[in-house]
């Protein structure tokens, strides 16, 4: 048996509007979206990020009880979307003039990357970071 990690899908009330968010915050080019307009997928690499609609959701996951949808007035639950990005900065000011809410102003860690979060229309939590710079041990 292989195992490998494919799709991160979050259920929001707007497929559409999740994807021009996305297109609009960070450059990210849609690669799927279904004739109902209840999923949609980003080109987003070797792991693919999509957004199902609420109602395609409940159809999948009523029979084991449903779900919690996300609530974008609430505190952002304990999961991220990042994006690596060579500008965390600019970034989060892109992400806040196409909709999102300002959460973590960037700061530098001390391995040397700048990580910093919004909350999208949707109530996602969206990390911004620049890549690990990897560290070289000192020799003897």
């Amino acid at each position: 048996m292989t195992t490998t990690f494919g799709y991160t899908i979050f259920y929001v009330p707007d497929v559409g509007a999740a994807l021009n968010f996305y297109t609009q915050a960070f450059g990210i080019s849609q690669k799927f979206v279904t004739p109902e307009n209840d999923y949609g997928e980003l080109e987003t690499g070797a792991t693919t990020l999509a957004f199902a609609s609420i109602g395609l959701a409940a159809s999948n996951l009523d029979s084991a009880g449903g779900f919690a949808p996300i609530d974008p007035a609430s505190l952002p639950v304990g999961a991220s979307v990042t994006l690596i990005t060579d500008d965390a900065a600019k970034a989060v000011d892109q992400a806040e003039k196409a909709g999102a809410r300002r959460y973590v102003e960037p700061k530098k860690k001390p391995w040397g990357q700048t990580v910093a979060y919004v909350v999208d229309p949707a109530g996602i939590l969206v990390e911004l970071a620049t890549a690990v710079e990897p560290v070289i041990p000192d020799e003897p």
